[in-house]
């Protein structure tokens, strides 16, 4: 499926399952918060399944799997985000292509900004950490909003601060929260097939695009 034929300036990149492969984090950190409150772990599909509308939501959603009260949820926060800045991207990996994806939207002229609802405490650091924050001109997490994607406001900010206009904006995620805020901001959207999209298929979330690397979207952008 072609991309509109417009003149991008500028691209957002979601973080987790579209760049970096985090379930290993979010797996590790729960069972450490889960197991100070007495309670077992969640299951990693569980956690494939859940993320992408914010820590906190992954969060509760954990408690209410395994039986917690949700009383809960401020000490499991305290102790999730313990443990979770203390192994942030030990358990993860950048999937394959990324880093040639990112240099070759910076090449072709694009400013790039990173757009995440993982906490901005947990994304910045993990994009140091794995070799990715120096194509960014901006990271913003989902605490630098007063609200998140599927939102369409965080997409609209972060246009703001690339001085681009959504509709020569591209947003590049891996679900149907990516693809509904980007509808709502008027960008376009590119999602990847491999990533966390609530255990739906990609295919049906109406991208403009969907592609299996992240070096694949230079390419389109040549034709459009």
């Amino acid at each position: 499926m072609p991309l509109p034929a417009t003149r991008f300036t500028a691209a957002i990149i979601d973080l987790d399952g579209t760049m970096v492969d985090t379930v290993g984090d979010f797996e590790v950190a729960l069972r450490l918060a889960l197991a100070d409150l007495g309670y077992p772990p969640v299951g990693h599909d569980f956690i494939a399944r859940t993320v992408g509308k914010g820590s906190e939501h992954l969060l509760r959603s954990s408690l209410a799997e395994v039986g917690a009260p949700a009383s809960l949820y401020e000490d499991s926060w305290a102790r999730y985000q313990h443990h979770y800045l203390a192994i942030n991207g030990q358990h993860s990996r950048v999937f394959d292509g990324v880093a040639e994806g990112l240099r070759a939207l910076r090449d072709a002229g694009l400013r790039l900004a990173c757009l995440t609802n993982k906490p901005t405490a947990f994304a910045r650091p993990l994009l140091a950490l794995k070799g990715l924050d120096g194509f960014f001109a901006h990271a913003f997490g989902g605490d630098a909003f007063a609200r998140k994607k599927p939102d369409p406001l965080p997409l609209l900010e972060t246009c703001k601060a690339l001085g681009c206009a959504p509709a020569s904006t591209l947003m590049v995620g891996d679900s149907s929260n990516d693809a509904a805020a980007a509808r709502a901001a008027g960008c376009a959207v590119v999602l990847v097939s491999y990533g966390y999209n609530h255990g739906e298929p990609v295919a049906a979330a109406g991208a403009d695009a969907v592609v299996d690397r992240l070096d694949q979207i230079a390419p389109l952008l040549a034709l459009a």
